[in-house]
């Protein structure tokens, strides 16, 4: 077993990121589990970090998406075992603060700490997916992973697919019409999640048109997204729904989709948001007097609870076979060759770039 790990660190924006050894420790607090990485993928949100859109603190080892197999594990884990394949929720919460007892809203907990948001220089450094291992805290849900699930399918999880898991918590049961704005990852779990729900009309709006045929092949309806169609979305919208669509699910990060989502929802419908995860998101084409007049219900969802992630990875199991999961991922890129997995993910040929510790990839 090796003494050492390995890890790409971020010095911030404009700097390279730099190969760096970390040592493995040799025992484990209660509830603590070190797990040797298979595979990471980069999210759009540490793409934005390196450029320096959004801020983190430095130095740090990047990335939260993964799956791995359990080295060892502290006491108080006794449900795992060496080399069990597994991924874990992308935040450690306390389970004591109003918000893991009280409020149902761990990911908000008073002393959240979040894999690949923090510096070399908290716990034992290793918290981020960009290197060969990670070490999980106690309070961080760890979820077995079935062998019928490739790597692939398995790494975005703990982000994009049990964030939209609580997206769709947010949905009336009797749902029969969703439109989803945005087929980037987020977009497309989502189609794949409301047609196995068995949700009659999910429509998808989407900019690029090479993103709506892939909504297409996971179930949705997509729909053209200039502005001059915009009267053709409604009325295609309004043949299958003639009240407008039950729910609406902000996923594309774009504000100026909004007027048009609450346009086309019923009197009564969901509006979830989701995308907005940046300051350009003030909601000035939206007045309150629709809102009151329409009965809507608007809610903002950041994360998810751990039950989400679990919740997630039994969608993965029983839909692997119906859904081309495959095309989400590029091909894995050598973990001493970040740069070029930047470089693969600035290109947008794939929802996500797969980076492993392994020098054959």
């Amino acid at each position: 077993m090796p003494t050492h790990a390995v890890a790409q660190v971020f010095d911030g924006p404009g700097r390279p990121l730099r190969m760096q050894e970390f040592p493995l420790p040799d025992s484990l607090a209660p509830g603590e589990v070190l797990v040797a990485l298979r595979l990471a993928t980069v999210c759009g949100s540490d793409l934005h970090t390196i450029e320096g859109r959004r801020s983190e603190p430095t130095p740090a080892i990047l990335g939260h998406e993964g799956v791995g197999e359990v080295v060892r594990y502290g006491p108080g884990r006794d449900a795992l075992h060496e080399s069990d394949r597994v991924t874990w929720s992308i935040a450690d919460n306390c389970g004591a603060c109003p918000f893991c007892t009280d409020y149902g809203l761990p990911e908000k907990c008073d002393q959240l700490f979040k894999y690949g948001h923090a510096t070399t220089a908290d716990g034992y450094g290793l918290n981020g997916t960009y290197a060969s291992h990670v070490i999980l805290r106690r309070g961080t849900r760890i979820v077995p992973v079935s062998d019928l699930l490739a790597d692939s399918l398995v790494a975005p999880a703990n982000c994009a697919l049990a964030t939209v898991t609580n997206v769709l918590s947010q949905l009336p049961p009797t749902a029969t019409s969703v439109l989803v704005q945005g087929a980037g990852l987020l977009g497309i779990y989502a189609c794949a999640m409301l047609r196995e729900r068995g949700v009659e009309h999910v429509f998808c709006t989407d900019p690029v048109p090479q993103r709506r045929v892939l909504a297409q092949r996971f179930g949705a309806e997509p729909m053209p997204c200039d502005t001059d169609s915009a009267a053709e979305r409604r009325d295609r919208i309004r043949e299958a729904s003639s009240h407008g669509v039950d729910a609406v699910l902000e996923l594309s990060g774009d504000r100026t989709a909004l007027p048009e989502g609450v346009e086309h929802l019923r009197v009564g419908g969901v509006y979830v948001l989701a995308g907005m995860v940046h300051p350009d998101s003030d909601l000035g084409g939206v007045t309150g007097e629709q809102i009151i007049r329409k009965c809507l219900t608007l809610r903002g969802v950041h994360n998810y609870s751990p039950h989400h992630l679990e919740e997630g990875i039994a969608f993965l199991e029983r839909t692997a076979d119906r859904f081309p999961y495959a095309d989400l991922v590029s091909p894995p890129v050598p973990l001493s060759r970040f740069e070029e997995a930047l470089e693969l993910s600035a290109r947008r040929r794939w929802l996500r770039v797969a980076v492993t510790p392994k020098e054959s990839a």
